[in-house]
């Protein structure tokens, strides 16, 4: 898969080097472009846009709403354009509007969430990571470091993707351990968690499910109950400098990275591609996971203070 992925890298390439493209691309996410993690993906559909010459167009909802994301992509079906990019956090309030778009001849790649769904509704590849495979490794990881008694703090609960990495991490955990529900607000996050170690103190491991939003809210709650400096092992799904920096500082375990940039990136170019030539990859590209541990957290801090990590 590597030689894979250095190949498709290696086509992107020739198509900057080659005549500006005028395909029309239209991605539409279910995150917003003003999160720190979803920011990281439309920075990689930006970059691909200027590399490819494509006009690409990032739409999302404005909150977490499945139903204004279908509507979103059936706009964008209306716009007849020569590709379209989607995440897929909900099959069964999305389905009917991407298969409408495959109907439609529409070229569709997945990106983000929907790996185990997307050839299903007809989208010819995805480009992300299988988030309860991810989930478990996490989950393994951290019972090896000794962790016995765990918490998932999930800030979006009912995105299937989020669900599943806590489905993987209790059961790579071994079972103990439980979904802590949360909003996307970083101070309620910090407030549960901290309520949820002050109530039972067995608790040795919290699992955040984004870096920016969950991990480091969840770092300031093991600090704020007097158990900081690893007694409580916190890791995360996703990057920030912020997050990093606690990994370096021994305050945090490791980041899973599943390079959110490639998934903004990587399908903008296959279409434009798939447009212009025809070309299209044969599989799904794996962008993550990928432990980020204190060894390696220094090195990746500034990528991702720049947006890239």
């Amino acid at each position: 898969m590597k030689h894979f992925i250095r190949g498709a890298l290696a086509a992107s390439a020739i198509a900057v080097a080659a005549p500006a493209l005028a395909q029309n691309i239209i991605v539409v996410a279910h995150g917003q472009a003003n999160d720190p993690f979803w920011s990281v993906v439309k920075n990689g559909v930006d970059q691909a846009a200027k590399d490819t010459g494509a006009s690409v167009d990032f739409r999302s909802p404005e909150t977490f709403d499945m139903v204004a994301m279908s509507q979103l992509i059936d706009a964008a079906v209306n716009q007849e354009p020569d590709g379209l990019v989607v995440s897929i956090p909900d099959a069964d309030a999305l389905g009917p509007s991407i298969e409408r778009a495959a109907q439609a001849g529409i070229p569709i790649i997945s990106m983000n969430s929907g790996s185990d769904v997307a050839h299903d509704l007809g989208a010819l590849l995805h480009v992300g990571q299988d988030e309860f495979t991810a989930g478990k490794i996490a989950g393994e990881a951290l019972a090896e470091m000794g962790g016995t008694k765990g918490i998932c703090v999930n800030q979006e609960v009912g995105n299937v993707a989020l669900d599943l990495r806590c489905e993987g991490f209790i059961e790579g955990f071994g079972g103990n351990a439980e979904v802590l529900p949360t909003g996307n607000d970083p101070t309620e996050v910090e407030s549960k968690v901290r309520a949820a170690l002050d109530a039972d103190p067995e608790v040795d491991t919290v699992m955040a499910l984004g870096a920016p939003t969950a991990g480091e809210p969840s770092v300031a709650a093991v600090k704020a109950v007097g158990r900081g400096g690893g007694d409580v092992k916190v890791a995360s799904f996703d990057l920030s400098a912020g997050f990093l920096q606690a990994i370096v500082d021994g305050d945090a375990a490791f980041a899973i990275d599943q390079q959110q940039f490639l998934q903004g990136y990587l399908p903008v170019v296959f279409l434009a591609l798939n447009a212009k030539y025809g070309l299209v990859p044969g599989g799904d590209v794996p962008s993550g996971p990928n432990l980020i541990t204190q060894d390696k957290a220094e090195q990746v801090i500034e990528l991702s203070a720049q947006g890239i990590r």
